[in-house]
């Protein structure tokens, strides 16, 4: 008696390559190309930015507000109000309300700002980004309220200064930013190999499956 051996059949067997090539090809990214992000990729990936300059702005509104509390422009303010509603006898309690006004302004805009803050450093990629987003702004809206609130006069130099801080700033995050696309180009490479080996542990699985199962499955042949 002559057992013969049954071998996987040839459409089982050209499954297996095909599947072993469709993920070889999903795996291995194409030269020259980039993929294509989608308008809400695209949103996702700008929401950081959004939050960082809204966490600037209410930075410098709460330096303005702190600033209100004891500058001599709120006893100015607050005369004028007292004037105004008729309590010209009471103006140093108007004086009070008013600056207890600003302090509370202050502390409500401080947490705003932390809130934005940690929410752009939750959403973006990179925490050296997002704290150059918020100190340009910062910086800038607080040169812009001084100039409207407290009159203030900025020269030239300051000027320049700040032009110089926000081109630094523009090149530190540009450089973090290619530094975290060289990782992540690196990661992307390392998954395919990743692929291929689970690929090969199933093909070998397989192989192992047709071999136990060759006894049970073919009948006895007789020899004359």
């Amino acid at each position: 008696m002559v057992r013969q051996r049954r071998k996987p059949t040839s459409d089982t067997a050209a499954a297996a390559e095909s599947e072993k090539r469709t993920a070889a090809a999903m795996a291995e990214p194409v030269a020259g190309t980039e993929p294509v992000a989608t308008p809400s990729q695209w949103s996702t990936r700008t929401q950081w930015i959004v939050f960082a300059v809204a966490s600037g702005v209410c930075a410098a509104f709460n330096g303005a507000f702190a600033k209100l509390t004891t500058t001599e422009l709120t006893t100015s303010l607050s005369n004028a109000i007292s004037n105004l509603v008729g309590l010209s006898d009471h103006e140093n309690v108007v004086e009070y309300i008013v600056r207890a006004m600003f302090f509370v302004l202050n502390l409500v805009f401080n947490g705003v700002m932390w809130s934005l803050f940690t929410t752009a450093l939750a959403r973006g990629t990179s925490a050296t980004q997002v704290s150059i987003m918020n100190t340009s702004t910062n910086f800038i809206v607080t040169a812009l309220l001084g100039i409207a609130v407290f009159s203030e006069k900025l020269p030239p130099l300051w000027w320049a200064g700040a032009s110089l801080l926000v081109v630094g700033n523009v090149i530190t995050g540009r450089k973090n930013d290619g530094d975290e696309s060289a990782s992540a180009e690196t990661t992307v490479e390392a998954e395919p190999l990743i692929v291929l080996e689970e690929d090969g542990g199933a093909r070998e699985a397989d192989e192992t499956a047709y071999k136990d199962d060759e006894d049970s499955d073919v009948p006895d042949i007789p020899v004359e």
